[in-house]
């Protein structure tokens, strides 16, 4: 009979603040990751490796193709209304998958963090982010850690890439649209960026807007057994609902109108824009799903969308049309038309 070895114990830190020797490579290091990271993520001795080691077959009961994406998470401030950046991250990734028709299953976490961080903070973060993948069912199993001098970057910035697997029959794409196709999008916009204004200072809202930080994986599932002849998904995030639609415009060599008075927004998000002058088209989320489906199957997408507790206030907001092509064209409240286009830069920087 073979002995299995007995795991040894994980290592624990001593300090209260993050030193430029937990980045060095050594016991300081692994105190660091076995300590904070990987007893939050809930990984075995085989998170240590260089690399984490995955069955295929396993991935290819899933599906038939692979999907893999990777983003960086630099927010400010880490933590605001409903979410914070260990959250955002996860739920950012997993969401990049989804929306190409994948089921996220696996996620890497890389960090950067400035030499001073408390040490709690940086166990704050490694446990939401646990709790996002427990809910949106990725693991993580694998990243790296580097600790940089103070003031050479801002607290901790993260890089989160997914791998998931692609449906079988799916098939989306930013290009895919034809016209008569109608556009969902799955409620309130602009949350996302209300939340961090907010948690900056910069805004004293009576009743403050919490983030829709949140996992589509599971309202895309619904969605895609409803209308599997779904075109096109993406998550409104930097550069929001305007931006979504002029790539869509363009890629599909479109046009798109979108109606103003079925465009969601919450009086708060609309009143606060209205005095900044800001156009809330424009605003992130990190919640919120554009969707373009054939006209036949969108009355079932739209049903799908509305069962799902993250697509209550699911609605449709315009079509794609072969007039303007390239042009996303908003039908206005006052019967007026205005041409929605790309920002040069962003309205909002640090958001995500």
């Amino acid at each position: 009979m073979t002995m299995q070895p007995m795991p040894r114990p994980r290592r624990q830190l001593q300090v209260d603040r993050v030193t430029l020797a937990h980045g060095g490579g050594g016991t300081a290091m692994r105190d660091l990751v076995e300590d904070v990271f990987v007893s939050a993520f809930s990984a075995s001795e085989a998170a240590l490796e260089d690399q984490a080691r995955i069955s295929l077959a396993d991935l290819a009961t899933s599906g038939d193709r692979l999907a893999f994406t990777t983003d960086g998470f630099v927010v400010d401030p880490l933590f605001f209304p409903g979410g914070d950046i260990g959250k955002l991250a996860v739920y950012g990734t997993v969401n990049d998958l989804a929306v190409g028709g994948a089921i996220p299953r696996l996620l890497s976490c890389a960090v950067v963090i400035e030499e001073g961080m408390a040490i709690e903070t940086l166990r704050r973060i490694a446990r939401s982010m646990a709790a996002a993948a427990a809910e949106a069912g990725v693991a993580i199993v694998t990243g790296d850690t580097k600790v940089v001098p103070h003031g050479a970057c801002d607290k901790i910035f993260i890089t989160t890439s997914g791998v998931g697997v692609v449906r079988h029959g799916i098939e989306v794409g930013i290009g895919r649209a034809r016209p008569g196709d109608v556009i969902l999008v799955n409620g309130l916009l602009g949350d996302h960026g209300a939340a961090i204004l907010n948690a900056r200072g910069d805004l004293a809202l009576d009743s403050p807007v919490e983030s829709d930080c949140a996992s589509l994986a599971g309202l895309i599932a619904d969605l895609l057994g409803a209308a599997p002849g779904t075109r096109m998904m993406r998550d409104a995030t930097r550069g929001g609902l305007a931006a979504v639609l002029n790539e869509l415009a363009e890629a599909s060599n479109v046009g798109i109108t979108v109606r103003e008075t079925d465009v969601p927004l919450r009086p708060a998000v609309r009143g606060f824009c209205e005095i900044l002058g800001l156009d809330p088209l424009y605003l992130a989320n990190e919640g919120k799903l554009v969707a373009v489906v054939p006209p036949e199957q969108a009355a079932a997408a739209l049903a799908a969308l509305r069962a799902h507790p993250l697509g209550t206030e699911s609605c449709a907001i315009g079509t794609v049309t072969e007039g303007k092509v390239g042009r996303v064209i908003m039908e206005t409240a006052f019967g007026g038309h205005r041409i929605v286009d790309m920002l040069v830069g962003d309205q909002l920087p640090r958001i995500c």
